[in-house]
């Protein structure tokens, strides 16, 4: 999968947002004011995700190209190699789950805006 059509799929989510706030090396994707979705821009060699804790212990297990995320806590996020054996289809339902782990998250008033995927 090639940057580009990760960042398609993630802004074409309801109510996703771009920004660099990490510094221009990392490309982070938010719903409402919080991040679902951090990738780097220039390797594109990982993608970090949300992840339900118990869903990630199994991912992990199952998927050698997903590890506990680097920087972040490793109960609720993990790391993809997104040049590993997965394909974009996983990858996609892996970033839709994060983004419906956020809006979940959001107060009530503010989920029904986002309306999350299933």
């Amino acid at each position: 999968m090639h940057i580009e059509a990760y960042r398609d799929f993630c802004l074409a989510l309801k109510g996703c947002s771009e920004s660099t706030p990490f510094g221009p090396d990392v490309l982070v994707f938010k719903v409402g004011s919080k991040m679902f979705s951090l990738c780097d821009l220039k390797r594109f060699e990982r993608i970090t995700l949300k992840s339900d804790p118990e869903r990630a212990v199994e991912l992990r297990v199952q998927h050698l190209e997903i590890t506990p995320a680097y920087h972040m806590n490793k109960t609720h996020w993990i790391s993809i190699d997104p040049a590993g054996s997965l394909d974009d289809e996983m990858l996609f339902r892996l970033t839709k789950d994060s983004y419906n782990l956020i809006v979940r998250s959001l107060p009530k008033k503010d989920q029904t805006s986002f309306f999350p995927l299933d």
